[in-house]
């Protein structure tokens, strides 16, 4: 189900969004869908990039799964 957002854009962003979807042959919105499902793609991989870093400077650290299931009380 589809719900509704007001935002600002400038201008020129506005523009070339139109330009964009006149040549594609597409709405704005389906434009603006299609780039923010893009984008969270590579805030995926960022956020991935800070996990692997944490893990390797000590920020975090790795708990097995049996440590957990132990600590939840789930006899494997």
């Amino acid at each position: 189900m589809k719900q509704a957002i007001n935002i600002r854009l400038e201008k020129d962003i506005i523009q070339s969004l139109d330009e964009y979807a006149k040549e594609l042959d597409k709405t704005r919105t389906r434009l603006i869908e299609e780039s923010i499902s893009s984008y969270f793609d590579k805030l995926d991989e960022m956020i991935a990039d800070k996990r692997i870093d944490n893990l390797k400077s000590g920020k975090t650290t790795v708990v097995s799964l049996e440590e957990v299931f132990k600590k939840a009380g789930i006899d494997v």
